[in-house]
């Protein structure tokens, strides 16, 4: 067998027994995050033209757009995915090869699940076999560091986790694996100097390719199967080796799986809780601020500041700024926090910050490197204009996997995000139903999201 065979017949078996207790609860947990994500974006200018897109080229209604209205599986898939990542406040996984964010494949596996009318708990078994595909490929798949971005990963985890949404069989979905990815080799140049709309919808065109696929091999169509070890195939061409046995994965990999605190890239996590934590315990302004120095791990160097994603001190816009890490430490001293309106273009283009990230100086450190991914860590020296040296070490935040977030943290982000566009009502039937998830089929979840408009 392939091995895209070998993954397809790993999907193929899975079941909702796979996922233990702890699991099951932490997919909950992610799905609420997830949620409220999605629906903080509603409004947004660049979603607008995505629905705009959705609207006109919507074809056959038969799954749900969050924030109201239906349209053909992969639109759905690509708009509600886009939702889920424009605000860059989703999940995140820190492979040894890769970053992502899991969460990307909640539209994608929902609008299979809901065209499959499928239950919870099926559901769940999809969605976190999505989750266990794209987190191994981002410990065993060296694309990142060859040019390549995020989605290439999630076209096996949404073809994989749509076929089982689907109900589809080993043999349709290694086919489904293929074409996803056989189509889908998309540039990290997307993530490089100034940063534009398709940061946050790269992942969504990427979902709506696999999910366009998924079905298409649904109805008979064959990809080429040794995508990956075949000749000018993925291994060859791109990674290299990928050592994963997928007849010995589980569906366990959501345990690994950090909740942002934050509004910013997963790796800016841990600065931006200790600047601020510093601020509090030593009573500084930021007025007082002659430079910071941050000596961090080198991916989080490499993506955000200031590695071969480039320059990350020229700060223009919204998808820059959240990929900055001199902007959001600058951002958490003046403002004592990172959300979603420390990105509104007005701020980002003020004196204060702009003057303050430039005294943010970022470093890598092979000692730091050496402890991640099993923690996030940082090292703090700020030196104020009376000369003064403040210092402080920190491994992780309150959200990563070995500091992890309670239901009621979680719940708190979640209303502040839908708050806006939802009604307490409305927001207490959602989180209803996400506790109970394995119960709720998953039309019912997607008419709940549908309704979000109705109570704005």
């Amino acid at each position: 067998m392939t091995m895209a065979e070998d993954l397809a017949a790993f999907a193929a078996g899975t079941k909702y027994g796979d996922i233990s207790e702890r699991a099951r609860q932490q997919v909950k947990l992610l799905v609420l995050d997830t949620i409220g994500c999605a629906i903080g974006s509603l409004g947004a200018e660049p979603i607008r033209y995505l629905r705009a897109q959705a609207d006109d080229f919507g074809g056959t209604g038969h799954c749900t757009l969050i924030g109201g209205g239906k349209t053909a599986p992969d639109r759905a898939a690509f708009y509600n995915a886009a939702l889920v990542r424009y605000l860059d406040f989703n999940d995140g996984y820190m492979g040894e090869m890769a970053t992502s964010h899991p969460s990307d494949n909640f539209g994608p596996v929902l609008a299979a699940a809901e065209y499959a009318g499928i239950g919870g708990e099926e559901f769940m078994t999809a969605l976190a076999l999505a989750y266990q595909v794209q987190c191994r490929l981002c410990d065993r798949m060296n694309y990142e560091k060859k040019g390549f971005d995020q989605p290439m990963a999630g076209a096996y985890a949404v073809s994989a986790g749509a076929s089982r949404a689907l109900g589809l069989g080993p043999g349709p979905t290694a086919n489904a694996i293929a074409i996803s990815g056989a189509s889908s080799n998309p540039l990290f140049v997307t993530r490089t100097g100034t940063i534009s709309h398709w940061k946050g919808f790269a992942y969504a065109g990427g979902a709506f390719n696999a999910v366009h696929a998924t079905f298409m091999a649904s109805r008979g169509v064959t990809g080429p199967l040794a995508i990956l070890e075949g000749p000018h195939g993925v291994i060859e061409a791109i990674t290299g080796p990928i050592d994963v046995d997928w007849a010995k994965e589980d569906l366990e990999a959501v345990l690994g799986i950090s909740i942002k605190k934050f509004n910013a890239g997963v790796h800016a996590q841990t600065a931006i809780e200790g600047v601020i934590k510093m601020k509090a315990e030593h009573g500084f302004s930021p007025g007082d601020v002659e430079r910071i120095d941050i000596a961090t791990y080198e991916r989080a160097h490499f993506i955000m500041g200031g590695g071969k994603g480039g320059d990350r001190h020229v700060v223009p816009n919204k998808e820059t700024a959240d990929h900055s890490l001199p902007y959001v430490v600058a951002a958490a001293l003046l403002d004592g926090q990172v959300m979603p309106a420390q990105y509104v273009e007005e701020r980002i283009l003020r004196e204060d910050i702009q003057t303050l990230l430039k005294k943010v100086h970022m470093g890598k450190s092979d000692a730091l490197s050496k402890d991640y991914p099993v923690k996030s860590p940082c090292d703090f020296k700020i030196t104020l204009k009376d000369g003064t040296v403040h210092t402080y070490a920190k491994p992780d935040w309150e959200g990563f996997f070995g500091s992890p977030m309670s239901w009621e943290t979680v719940m708190g982000k979640f209303e502040t995000l839908s708050g806006p566009h939802t009604d307490a009502a409305l927001r207490g039937e959602i989180a209803e139903a996400v506790s109970r998830l394995e119960s709720v089929p998953a039309r019912e979840l997607a008419a709940l999201l549908g309704r979000v408009k109705e109570a704005a």
